[in-house]
């Protein structure tokens, strides 16, 4: 008979000293139950889920206004609405911070390497946040990316969110016909574009490829060339309506992030479905429902906490990107990684 011994089991001590079991103490003491085993809470999170995802976004320390309620028709799927009478805003939970302590280590490949503080960052989607104001971006419209896994997207993706504009990204690997496939239904109103990016030690321009989508999206004022192989106001200036980011945010100056906070259910994101059955499907993902979702992977079943580091081997076609995004509201570094897992040896990934 096999070996049932575990490889590694943790202490009590340390058992003790993880998120979850404050928040099982926390939850046995509403219920007025001993919740102690992690079947006795996940039955009690099934039975009475209210009581649970009320006591996730007090645990968490969700910035926002709860409201009175917090689930209606519960027994309905679909139909069920948590936390409908709730108000916040996605990314003012994601930049709680304003140090100059690490947010974002980013490497693309052995070519590029970058920090970026929480200050910095913040500027970044300050600046970002204004010139998507200034170009007409608002709440519900959207906003789509074809950026690598960089700095840039995850700023965008925080400034659409921080005015209530709808964020969808994919990876610059797609062909011009899968990115319109998902791009060409949401009609966006801005598109952000990489003028490249590495993959396997190789360079690959974006220039060819971005001039077969963008005719496709009618409705985009501005597309902004983010530089990540140094072209970006060459790729720019080959594109209609192109301009680089660089230029793009040169008239605004870093500010305080104003946060615009919206309803609960209010439309966060738009990922996709794979496309194997057909033209690929929009998914809308809340913004109250996508943090709470998260916030409860990240500190419950990770033991995530503030100042840890937090890393996915994903691009930004992949639903595990958001999810590694939303490591920023527990206060954990994030690290990033652009190009092929196997380059410039295997070990990559563990050298990070």
């Amino acid at each position: 008979m096999p070996d049932q011994t575990p490889l590694w089991t943790p202490s009590q001590a340390s058992i003790a000293r993880q998120p979850i079991a404050r928040f099982m103490a926390e939850a046995g003491r509403r219920a007025g139950c001993d919740l102690g085993e992690y079947d006795a809470l996940h039955a009690w999170s099934v039975e009475d889920p209210g009581a649970f995802w009320d006591l996730v976004w007090d645990f968490s320390a969700v910035v926002g206004e709860k409201g009175d309620r917090r689930l209606v028709d519960g027994g309905k799927m679909p139909g069920a609405r948590f936390f409908p009478d709730a108000t916040l805003n996605f990314a003012e939970n994601l930049l709680r911070r304003d140090d100059a302590g690490e947010a974002i280590v980013f490497r693309g490949e052995d070519r590029v390497e970058r920090r970026l503080s929480w200050r910095d960052l913040n500027d970044l989607v300050s600046r970002m946040q204004q010139a998507m104001l200034a170009a007409g971006v608002g709440a519900g419209d959207r906003v789509a990316a074809l950026l690598p896994n960089m700095p840039e997207a995850i700023a965008g993706l925080l400034a659409a969110a921080s005015i209530g504009a709808v964020w969808s990204s994919a990876s610059p690997d797609f062909g011009p016909r899968g990115a319109l496939d998902r791009f060409g239904q949401i009609a966006p109103k801005l598109l952000l574009a990489c003028d490249g990016y590495y993959y396997a030690g190789k360079t690959i321009d974006l220039t060819e490829k971005l001039a077969g989508i963008v005719p496709g999206l009618p409705d985009v004022t501005a597309v902004v060339v983010v530089s990540y192989l140094g072209t970006a106001r060459e790729v720019a200036a080959s594109l209609p309506r192109g301009i680089a980011l660089d230029d793009w945010l040169a008239p605004f100056t870093a500010k305080p992030v104003a946060f615009t906070r919206l309803p609960f259910a209010h439309p966060l994101v738009i990922l996709f479905s794979s496309g194997t059955t057909g033209v690929p499907k929009c998914i809308i993902h809340s913004a109250g429902g996508t943090l709470l979702q998260h916030l409860k992977e990240h500190q419950l079943q990770c033991g995530l906490v503030a100042g840890e580091r937090l890393f996915y081997f994903t691009t930004c076609g992949w639903m595990m990107w958001n999810w590694l995004v939303s490591g920023l509201a527990s206060g954990a570094t994030l690290i990033l990684f652009d190009g092929s897992p196997t380059h410039p040896d295997p070990a990559v990934l563990f050298d990070l």
